[in-house]
């Protein structure tokens, strides 16, 4: 699944010039200080784009599998959309998900050791299933999913969608992601979320045929510009 040559162009070398447009937002590379945002972001539209505040023990359960990891292992393709300073939405992911899950496993697994001991049986709750979870990092490579090695995760506010954020945050992402030598890339959606379905649609991805993939729908695209993109992506 490791894809050829990635990372052959140094991505601390793309432009850093944030972009913005006529909402007073700008999309820009994250950056430490957004760290407590993102993962505000990501709990509130956690549950199927909905509030999963008080849905877990804690509420950074979430954002700890599916934003921080990122953050940490993956900060050159992270960016987030800014409403002055505060970060109101947010792209992170990986150009390999092989890599990715290697260093999930060998560094952030440990990282969170104290946090999220390893399960020593059977999940029998919401919070022990998702722990589960973060100690299966090798559930994201599935041989369906192999032309595809690239993966992000998108969110937004609910007060910012709607809006054209998100395609702005995907064309990012994308052409990172390309930039980094990957050829294509796939999400994996919770399927009950209709209206994430409607978006990634419209923005050209496909369904990935995957056997048995539960309450999941894997969907892929290239990483070429999407339909109506300006022929220089923002980066």
């Amino acid at each position: 699944m490791r894809c050829k040559r990635l990372h052959a162009v140094p991505l601390r070398a793309m432009n850093d010039t944030p972009s913005g447009d006529r909402t007073g937002t700008t999309i820009r590379r994250y950056r430490h200080a957004d760290h407590d945002a993102v993962y505000d972001i990501c709990v509130r539209t956690a549950a199927a784009g909905g509030d999963a505040r008080g849905a877990y023990a804690h509420d950074d359960l979430m954002p700890d599998l599916f934003a921080g990891p990122y953050l940490h292992l993956e900060p050159d393709l992270a960016f987030v959309l800014a409403e002055g300073d505060r970060a109101v939405g947010y792209v992170v992911g990986t150009a390999d998900t092989a890599a990715f899950v290697r260093a999930y496993r060998t560094r952030w697994i440990p990282r969170l050791a104290d946090r999220y001991p390893a399960p020593s049986r059977p999940p029998a709750t919401p919070d022990e299933e998702m722990i589960a979870l973060h100690h299966r990092p090798e559930r994201m490579l599935l041989p369906e999913l192999a032309g595809y090695p690239a993966h992000l995760h998108i969110d937004l506010l609910p007060s910012h969608q709607g809006a054209g954020h998100g395609r702005r945050l995907l064309k990012t992402f994308l052409a990172a992601a390309a930039r980094a030598g990957a050829p294509a890339l796939h999400i994996g959606m919770v399927t009950a979320n209709t209206r994430a379905r409607g978006f990634y649609d419209r923005l050209g991805f496909h369904r990935i045929p995957v056997p048995d993939p539960g309450p999941i729908t894997y969907l892929g695209r290239s990483t070429g510009p999407p339909p109506g993109a300006s022929p220089r992506p923002q980066g």
